[in-house]
């Protein structure tokens, strides 16, 4: 599958859960009850201990005939991440800052790239090392008239806004032109996994899928 014809995959899925965790065991539970909310997407940071394992374990189910899962993995900061994580299975490589040898070693091995930048020269910067699409990191900090702002001097870029999205924003996301937002805390709340709340993960899930497809008017 080409770098493009991924990020499409992706777009697709729409919302992308960042799992961040501070165990594998936690992060796995997370990942089965947002896949029951229907999601088909995870991006697997490597701060949640066990990482690269899970990954490997969630890439080899996703390509079973009765699973449709694409995996990526989150801040990774080096080449050798890359290479790790991608012999692991992860389809696409998630970096919060702007690393020219990251995007390098994605194009090396046939995968997406999504790099965090937040100004326009930092924009500007991950788009020369070549990355396929800008992860707006943290969000939070800017909101979606930032976005917009950054989608009119760069039209051609595809944005990833994540960090504080939630169902009653995302629609302002949406309308500002992103291609695709990431979910992690108002997601993933750790609390409520350790604790196995899982209809309170599966309702909040579902009410940020519904939220963002019918922005989209899916």
């Amino acid at each position: 599958m080409s770098t493009s014809a991924i990020l499409d995959q992706l777009v697709a899925y729409g919302v992308v859960p960042v799992i961040r965790n501070s165990s594998a065991d936690l992060a796995r539970t997370a990942v089965g009850w947002l896949r029951e909310a229907g999601y088909g997407t995870f991006e697997i940071t490597m701060t949640t201990p066990g990482a690269v394992g899970l990954i490997e374990e969630l890439a080899a189910e996703g390509g079973a005939p009765s699973a449709n899962l694409l995996i990526g993995a989150g801040t990774v900061l080096t080449a050798a991440g890359v290479a790790e994580v991608v012999k692991a299975g992860a389809r696409y490589v998630v970096s919060p800052c702007v690393v020219p040898e990251v995007a390098a070693a994605c194009r090396d091995h046939g995968v997406a790239c999504l790099m965090g930048a937040l100004t326009p020269t930092e924009v500007h910067a991950a788009m020369l090392a070549g990355v396929d699409a800008v992860k707006i990191f943290p969000a939070s900090t800017v909101g979606p008239a930032h976005i917009k702002a950054l989608k009119s001097v760069f039209p051609s870029v595809r944005f990833v806004p994540t960090g504080g999205i939630d169902a009653g924003n995302v629609a302002t996301y949406v309308a500002a032109g992103v291609a695709c937002v990431g979910a992690g805390g108002k997601l993933v709340d750790e609390t409520l996994v350790k604790r196995g709340d899982r209809d309170a993960i599966l309702a909040a899930g579902r009410q940020l899928l519904d939220a963002y497809r019918a922005a989209k008017g899916a």
